[in-house]
């Protein structure tokens, strides 16, 4: 099955930070660029931050801009999310996804091959 598997996530206190890793399974994601979303509860899916194809550009929602830092290496098949000075309302599900798209934006509308997630809490 098609599918990106995300790990990294845990409870941290404001300020700390947590690497999520999104790797593709059963294909290539190199083909793709990637987005990472997050989804707190009784909250739609947003938007976090999304890299080209060949990481050479990357996008980020206001809210994370100068805090999260996305990265992928091709050759590992594994996308990446540096998240630092969290805050409690980074938490979240986070997943990672392709999109399959020929013009990229914020919406998951665009964006196939999910995972299961990847749970982050911040509070003290």
């Amino acid at each position: 099955q098609e599918q990106f598997v995300e790990s990294g996530g845990g409870s941290v206190q404001p300020g700390g930070s947590l690497r999520l890793s999104c790797a593709a399974s059963g294909f290539s994601m190199e083909n793709y660029d990637v987005g990472w979303f997050r989804q707190a509860p009784g909250k739609d899916r947003e938007f976090v931050a999304r890299i080209s194809k060949s990481g050479s550009s990357t996008s980020y929602a206001d809210s994370v801009k100068g805090r999260f830092t996305i990265s992928r290496d091709n050759a590992k098949n594994t996308v990446y999310l540096q998240m630092n000075s969290l805050k409690p309302e980074d938490a979240a599900v986070y997943n990672c996804a392709a999109c399959t798209y020929y013009i990229c934006s914020t919406s998951p509308n665009e964006y196939n091959y999910w995972g299961q997630g990847t749970q982050v809490t911040v509070s003290s």
